[in-house]
């Protein structure tokens, strides 16, 4: 599985336009797929903003309590280093 995760990431770091992600990630993911995604990654954010609680951040996004508590564990449970690295990449 992890040769095929390989493949879509090289695919993804081959297209450097807007127009070429789109298209693949059109072709990859579902509308509700990609709107989960793009809500996961507003609320990766929020939370390492720290400056809207986990309740605000669901009603405000509409987002469910659970995403943000995924989220949340997921962030609780990384070293520093990986979080300042994550900090970087999608603040």
């Amino acid at each position: 599985m992890r040769a095929n995760w390989d493949l879509v990431l090289e695919k993804i770091l081959s297209h450097s336009n807007y127009e070429d992600l789109s298209v693949l990630f059109h072709l990859l993911l579902t509308e509700e797929e990609r709107s989960a995604v793009a809500g996961r990654l507003k609320v990766f954010q929020l939370l390492l903003d720290g400056e809207m609680s986990q309740r605000h951040i669901a009603a405000e996004y509409e987002v469910s309590i659970a995403t943000i508590t995924r989220c949340s564990n997921y962030l609780k449970n990384m070293s520093s280093e990986h979080r300042a690295k994550v900090q970087k990449l999608i603040g």
